[in-house]
């Protein structure tokens, strides 16, 4: 076990706590950065590399058929494997927005293809969701599990803002406890149904779930109502029977106190350590811990942590993210050291996983002269860090290339962002702006206005829009002039011009036979008439 502390190479400003660690074809993918995406990576997701104890963001793209995927922070993540023809995927749910919104939707990431020089594209698609589903909500858990030669998934826990009803000015960033329903939804169509257990009588979040076939097991948790973590282990069992499924509940008594924690998977059986999390409000949990899930049940056991660092031991809060089998990320933020250029210390924990210690086990057994194993550091450049690359690639390796992500790279907003000087009479000054729109939280409403060249932006206030106007000018196609060009949208500027309809008038036909007429006198007439009846 070891703690090496990492370098973040012009990235540490992306990481933020809620941050998420994926691993799709072989790389470690950072979801969840901080702010919104910007020009560099519009996407969101970089690939994590790490080298000399350095960290190193890439960014990733998407293929030209996937849908926007929000930076979202404490989502509900699962990892789907190959199953069925289908490709290992991610399940993404729920999460807050940069603008502290809290999503409802339900996102599928896969991988898309590689191109020739290997770099990595995903695809992203949102999972429409029918029946009984979940509302918004963040730091809550999914799970897949498998019965009867089914998948479905469970999703449970979390929390969100308060009903609109109940939400004053007081109140309106409070957050609750979401009702303890367990929701269970099938992949293939996404039917959704909600079940209420009697075990389950709280709502908690950001607790552990571990799956195995047909079993979820919910470890710790935090409850808003009672602002507690109480120690608890509830083992939740799906049946997919044939008609409804079957779901029941119960409480085990080595439950856990825990919340916020990491869950690392060592092998591929169902064997993982728990790092890090809190105990309290004011406690971190420095103890780790191995959990194996075998037909049993779910089994508890110390393990010995590394040895922190001061900088760990002191500090109020940590966060992180699992990096792959025995890898953990961890962040501490420096607290009282403004002369630190980056916010947080990273450092990366490494476990042995499985086939480390059957390894280890084979050259203890076989060589006794081998005394300084254990204090042996393990490589640090061994293949598994370069994600999939043939050893042939290793020489030449593209570090250096510009398509790293680099922070200074990216323009300052402060110049060429939400806060320019757009016209003369510019009233948005970023020392003392406050939201005039109800759509705005952290930056002010823009609109861009069509005439020029290449057009530029203009801040939505000093253009004296109306909330109305603006909502129906970002809508709709409209093509929007700024108070120097005009000041409205170019169709009610320029109102269409009226046509006068065409008076279509028959055309005479040349040489038009008519029938012919018989004159005759009405003597003549009468004598027919009279024939005829």
């Amino acid at each position: 076990m070891t703690l090496q502390p990492l370098t973040p190479v012009n990235c540490a400003g992306l990481l933020q706590p809620g941050f998420s660690l994926l691993q799709l074809d072989g790389e470690v993918l950072l979801f969840g950065q901080k702010g919104w995406p910007k020009r560099s990576c519009p996407t969101g997701v970089f690939s994590v590399r790490f080298k000399c104890g350095e960290m190193k963001l890439r960014a990733i793209s998407f293929s030209n058929d996937s849908c926007y995927l929000p930076p979202l922070r404490c989502p509900a993540v699962c990892r789907l494997d190959p199953y069925d023809g289908l490709p290992e995927s991610y399940l993404i749910h729920g999460g807050r927005t940069p603008n502290n919104e809290i999503s409802s939707s339900l996102y599928v990431l896969t991988t898309d293809s590689r191109g020739c020089n290997r770099k990595l594209t995903l695809c992203c698609k949102e999972k429409e969701l029918v029946g009984e589903v979940p509302g918004a909500r963040y730091g809550h858990t999914m799970s897949v599990v498998h019965s009867r030669g089914k998948t479905a998934c469970v999703l449970f826990g979390g929390r969100s803002y308060m009903p609109a009803g109940e939400r004053t000015t007081e109140s309106w960033n409070s957050v609750v406890d979401r009702p303890p329903q367990v929701f269970l939804f099938d992949l293939e169509f996404g039917c959704c149904s909600a079940h209420v257990l009697p075990a389950l009588t709280d709502g908690q979040s950001f607790h552990l779930a571990l799956a195995r076939e047909d079993c979820v097991y919910l470890i710790g948790g935090h409850s808003v109502a009672s602002d507690s973590r109480p120690p608890r282990l509830f083992r939740l069992r799906v049946e997919l029977l044939q008609g409804s499924p079957l779901l029941s509940c119960e409480a085990l008594t080595t439950g856990m106190s825990i919340s916020s924690a990491i869950i690392n998977r060592t092998g591929r059986a169902h064997n993982y350590i728990i790092l890090g999390g809190y105990q309290s409000d004011s406690q971190k949990r420095m103890e780790c811990s191995t959990v194996s899930v075998n037909e049993s049940g779910i089994h508890f056991e110390p393990l010995e942590s590394p040895r922190w660092t001061p900088d760990i031991t002191h500090s109020r809060t940590w966060f992180g993210s699992s990096v792959g089998e025995g890898s953990i990320l961890l962040a501490v933020p420096t607290e009282g050291r403004p002369s630190q250029a980056d916010m947080h210390y990273f450092y990366k924990v490494s476990f042995p996983t499985e086939e480390e210690a059957r390894e280890e086990e084979g050259t203890q057994g076989c060589s006794q002269d081998s005394t300084e194993y254990d204090d042996s550091t393990p490589l640090e450049d061994s293949e598994e860090l370069y994600f999939g690359r043939e050893p042939h690639e290793l020489e030449d390796s593209d570090d250096g290339r510009v398509d790293n992500y680099n922070e200074e790279d990216e323009e300052d907003e402060s110049q060429a962002g939400y806060w320019i000087k757009c016209c003369l009479g510019c009233q948005v000054d970023p020392n003392i702006w406050e939201p005039y729109y109800s759509t705005e939280l952290h930056r002010p409403a823009m609109i861009f206005c069509s005439r020029g060249e290449g057009g530029h932006w203009v801040h939505a206030q000093c253009m004296d829009l109306s909330e109305t106007l603006l909502l129906r000018l970002s809508q709709g196609s409209k093509r929007y002039f700024c108070l120097d060009h005009g000041g409205l949208p170019h169709q009610e500027m320029t109102p269409p011009r009226q046509v006068q309809p065409l008076k279509l008038t028959p055309m005479k036909v040349k040489d038009r036979k008519t029938p012919p007429t018989i004159k005759m006198s009405p003597a003549k007439k009468l004598f027919l008439r009279r024939l005829f009846e």
